[in-house]
């Protein structure tokens, strides 16, 4: 048993990922004294490089800006789903506790949302929504965070211009038309005199917007309500006593450090998507070798948790991942990059994905999960990792594509790169990339018939609300079909990536983790990417993996509460 301790506290959250934050914060705002304990010297994890999206059905904000939806309705739609009735308790708490979960962080804290407006769901089923689930987080100035902005991880280069300027959405169509209107040129000239003042003090913009707005507004919540984080300090093992989980051997700044955890340690880690032994065990074969995770991701929470028994169950959760298609770039500095195609390219007309023998296998406009899962299935019979995204070079320049971004004239340097393939007749790229030229031209040929008559008679591309969304609403008859007939001719490999895990610990309603036999591991909690997902294997819309973490984090939070009062 640990006698001596080097430091106590009522809750210590392993990890300072937007679960392990949230988690932390609302312990700290109910009375607890809480230490978070990060492995990298930054917080943010996966969800700093994310859209930073959460679904949340029947949030009060998006009611109130005249969105209707409740959780009942998301409840059939979950319920048509997932196939089995596995994991119908979480779905139900999550359902029951989301909307006031947001509620109270926007009450109390620096964490802040905007409805997204039309943002569907990624299935078209019986209680699906098109508006009203998805919250993003508000922009964020992170000049307020003075030196701690340093803290914060930055998003992928390929998600900023100019080297350091972040831009959503809402701001790519303001920026790329900014001649082309006097508030458009305005828009666009504020945004680049603040990146330009930004840069005189800071590496990168201050303006942060998607997933780096939401870590930035947590952790700017967490130094106000006095939260000490402690970094460089990773999770050695925990210290458990008659079956109960009594604190953690921590590693900080190569130091080891008992902490003692009075009302529980929570494991949130982020996943073991860094773990090549994990990876095999619940991914498909042959194993995806890329991953858009943090690379401090490394299983340590599952792996733990596996040691002390407890309940994984991979068969629960499909692929055992959130997936999405993703290119290979070369940045500036000569490193390797992965760009996801989310929703900016593949839905759009005039783009079609095929395997090797140049065949379509996949919807191009379904969700990036989705997407991937079709990429997997096509591979059991005909190789398609990498699949290629097949459009012609006016596409590319209109719409952009990976991370050329639209507007773009001169595509010769994505060509030299290796990044893009172009050619002026469809053999020539066939043979180019590897392809079946015959496969590509009747490919090519039928696809061209579809976008005459607006329907996709082989995968419905432009069919749901999803692909209507991602489309362009200006063409006719089908925003998103249109032919691919004149060259030259383009094509984009694309190959499988995880944004984040599905298969991890299983946990009860308030996040305690399970023993093999379903019952909780006293002192121990989960949340975010290291709990099992409560989607089984499924993606019902944006923000499928941070709705779940932070709501499951306040929970945590609040039977850790109960379990201090108890004591008292």
């Amino acid at each position: 048993m640990q006698t001596k301790w080097d430091k106590e506290v009522d809750l210590l959250v392993i990890g300072a990922g937007a679960g392990g934050m949230g988690t932390a914060l609302v312990a700290a705002l109910e009375g607890l004294q809480v230490l978070v304990c990060e492995r990298s010297d930054q917080v943010g994890g996966t969800a700093a490089t994310s859209a930073g999206t959460v679904w949340i059905p029947g949030n009060t904000q998006s009611i109130a800006a005249g969105y209707n939806d409740s959780a009942s309705q998301a409840k059939a739609y979950m319920d048509g789903l997932i196939a089995s009735d596995h994991g119908n308790t979480l779905r139900d708490a999550f359902l029951a506790s989301g909307p006031g979960v947001i509620d109270y962080l926007e009450r109390r804290s620096e964490v802040k949302f905007v409805p997204s407006g039309r943002h569907p769901d990624y299935m078209d089923r019986e209680g699906a929504a098109v508006t009203g689930r998805a919250l993003a987080p508000a922009t964020f100035d992170a000049r307020v965070l003075k030196g701690d902005f340093r803290r914060v991880r930055p998003p992928i280069p390929e998600f900023m211009v100019f080297g350091g300027m972040m831009v959503g959405k809402d701001d790519i169509p303001r920026l790329i038309n900014r001649f082309k209107s006097v508030g458009n040129f305005w828009y666009a000239g504020k945004l680049f005199a603040r990146y330009l003042v930004d840069r005189l003090s800071h590496a990168r913009g201050t303006r942060l917007v998607m997933g780096n707005a939401l870590v930035a507004r947590l952790f700017y919540s967490l130094r106000k309500a006095n939260v000490p984080v402690a970094f460089n300090a990773g999770l050695q093992d925990l210290i458990v006593h008659s079956r109960q989980v009594q604190g953690a051997k921590v590693r900080i700044d190569g130091k080891e450090t008992f902490i003692r955890a009075r009302k529980g340690v929570v494991l949130a880690t982020g996943g073991y998507a860094h773990n090549q032994e994990l990876r095999a065990a619940f991914m498909p074969k042959p194993t995806p070798a890329n991953s858009l995770a943090c690379a401090t991701n490394q299983g340590d929470g599952v792996a733990i948790g596996r040691k002390l028994g407890a309940r994984i169950e991979p068969d629960r959760h499909g692929p055992g991942a959130f997936w999405t298609p993703v290119s290979k770039t070369t940045r500036a500095n000569g490193e390797s990059g992965l760009y996801p195609h989310l929703s900016m390219d593949r839905a759009k007309p005039g783009l079609i994905a095929v395997n090797s023998a140049g065949k379509r296998f996949v919807n191009e406009g379904n969700s990036y999960h989705d997407f991937v899962n079709a990429m997997l299935e096509s591979h059991k019979t005909v190789p398609t990792i990498p699949a290629y995204l097949i459009c012609e070079a006016d596409f590319v320049r209109k719409y952009g594509l990976g991370a050329i971004h639209p507007g773009v004239r001169n595509l010769d340097p994505y060509k030299r790169s290796g990044y893009l393939s172009c050619a002026n007749t469809l053999a020539e790229l066939a043979a180019l990339i590897g392809v079946d030229p015959v496969g590509l031209a009747e490919t090519v040929h039928r696809h061209n018939g579809f976008a005459k008559t607006g329907i996709d008679a082989d995968f419905s591309k432009g069919s749901t609300e999803l692909n209507r969304f991602n489309g362009d609403a200006s063409n006719r008859p089908n925003p998103c079909l249109a032919p691919i007939e004149r060259g030259p001719f383009c094509a984009m490999a694309v190959w499988p990536a995880e944004i984040g895990c599905s298969t991890g610990l299983a946990a009860d309603v308030d996040g305690r983790v399970l023993h093999d036999d379903g019952t909780p591991i006293d002192g121990l909690y989960v949340c975010g990417n290291d709990m099992a997902s409560i989607m089984s294997g499924t993606y019902p819309g944006p923000g499928t993996t941070l709705g779940p973490a932070l709501v499951f984090g306040y929970r945590v939070a609040m039977h850790a509460k109960q379990r201090m009062l108890a004591a008292t």
